[in-house]
C-alpha cells in the first residue's frame, strides 16, 4: 500500500488485551453483529480496518475511551462459520492516531486518523525474528556448568514463549472476548 492510498477515516475495532504490529498476521473470530456489520462494509471495499486498543477493560461499556495510537490492518482471510461468526486473518500495516471520531448511524466506531508519524512503518527492511532464532541467541547464553540451575533458563524462556503464542492462537480461535 502507498502512502496516498491510504484512508483517511477507517472503521475500528477496538479489543481489550490485544494488539496488532506492521506487518504481522493476527487470526480474529467475529461475533458481535456490529463488527460482523463492519467486517461486512469492509470486505465491500478495501478490507481496511483498524486495531486499537481500549483504555479501561470494561467489557459492558458499548463505546469505551481508546488510546490514541493503534494498527490498520487489512484483511487477507476471510471464512463465515455455520452459526454465522466470522474468521479472518489480519495484516498490520501501519500504525496511526487517532484525530477524531466521525458520527454517524453505523453500530460500529469510525474515526478520522492520521498516519504520518508512522510511515517507516512501510520501510521494506525485514526484522522477522523466528523461534529458530531465538534458540541461536539463547544457545550462546548456556553456562558450561551444566549442573547450575541457571545453564536451563533460556530453554525455559524459549519453551515458555512457544506455549505462550500457542495458547494465545488457540484462545483467539476458539473464544471470544465480548467487548
Amino acid at each position: 500500500m502507498k502512502k496516498v492510498d491510504l484512508p483517511k477515516k477507517i472503521p475500528i475495532f477496538p479489543l481489550s488485551n490485544f494488539i496488532i504490529f506492521p506487518k504481522t498476521t493476527v487470526p480474529l473470530n467475529i461475533f458481535e453483529p456490529r463488527y460482523i456489520e463492519m467486517i461486512n462494509e469492509s470486505m465491500k471495499s478495501n478490507k481496511l480496518i483498524g486495531m486499537i486498543q481500549p483504555k479501561n477493560s470494561i467489557n459492558n461499556q458499548s463505546q469505551p475511551n481508546l488510546y490514541d495510537i493503534g494498527c490498520l490492518g487489512k484483511i487477507t482471510s476471510f471464512k463465515e462459520t455455520e452459526d454465522g461468526r466470522y474468521i479472518i486473518e489480519l495484516k498490520g500495516l501501519i500504525r496511526f492516531e487517532i484525530i477524531e471520531e466521525i458520527k454517524s448511524d453505523k453500530k460500529y466506531r469510525e474515526f478520522e486518523v492520521n498516519f504520518q508519524n508512522f510511515y517507516q512503518d512501510f520501510n521494506e527492511k525485514k526484522e522477522e525474528l523466528k523461534f529458530s532464532d531465538l534458540e541461536l541467541i539463547f544457545k550462546d547464553l548456556k553456562f558450561k556448568d551444566f549442573n547450575s540451575k541457571l545453564s536451563i533458563l533460556p530453554i525455559l524462556i524459549i519453551s515458555y514463549l512457544k506455549l505462550y503464542f500457542l495458547i494465545n492462537s488457540l484462545i483467539l480461535f476458539f473464544f471470544s472476548v465480548e467487548l
